[in-house]
């Protein structure tokens, strides 16, 4: 009998030793001590969730306006007061860029019943005033800085829109113009880069 016993406990230590993680009977699922398995776990946010929640198309489009505006002025600006014929050049090509991609998002926003700025607030109508104050290379080394860090941003707002976006007119004018955007970042990105090496340049002769 002591025999037979010995049998079946040894029986069911093995079967307690084959389930995964378990100490308990056989079949039943292995638990973490102080964690009830059968509660309802907390749901987990992607990044994409959040970044959905985050997009407000309206608010995109009147900021995608009042930076549009804003590029059309210091494209202006760079036209006339750039030191170099690259930055020159580059100021027109912002003005010809920004000014079409204005009359579309015009034609976005009408449809949809969205209002949008028509001219520049004081904030950013400072800005052009203060980049006015310079001229040849200072100004090109403060307005090609600007260009870059406007079009990082510019970038990101309409990936964001043209990937996570409500409005589906709204989403697709952020990925008509995201290109644009992207090679203008391109090209602002280089003449910084030429404009640094000059300036170390300047540097070592002297």
């Amino acid at each position: 009998m002591r025999s037979f016993i010995a049998t079946i406990a040894l029986g069911t230590g093995i079967a307690f030793a084959q389930v995964p993680g378990g100490t308990g009977a056989p079949g039943t699922r292995p638990t973490t001590p102080g964690i009830n398995p059968d509660a309802p776990q907390p749901s987990v946010n992607t990044d994409t969730q959040q970044m959905r929640v985050r997009v407000d198309d309206k608010k995109f489009l009147r900021d995608a306006a009042m930076g549009g505006l804003e590029e059309v002025e210091l494209g202006k600006l760079a036209a006339e007061k750039g030191g170099i014929d690259a930055i020159k050049q580059f100021g027109q090509k912002m003005v010809d860029d920004h000014t079409k991609a204005g009359e579309d998002l015009k034609q976005v926003a009408s449809a949809e019943n969205i209002n949008i700025p028509d001219a520049l607030d004081a904030k950013h109508q400072a800005r052009i005033d203060k980049l006015s104050k310079l001229s040849g290379a200072a100004f090109d080394r403060a307005y090609i800085k600007d260009q870059v860090k406007d079009h990082e941003q510019d970038v990101r707002e309409f990936q964001n829109d043209a990937q996570n976006g409500n409005d589906t007119a709204v989403k697709e004018f952020a990925s008509r113009n995201l290109p644009t955007l992207q090679q203008h970042l391109t090209m602002a990105k280089d003449l910084n880069k030429g404009n640094s090496e000059q300036a170390s340049a300047d540097r070592s002769r002297k």
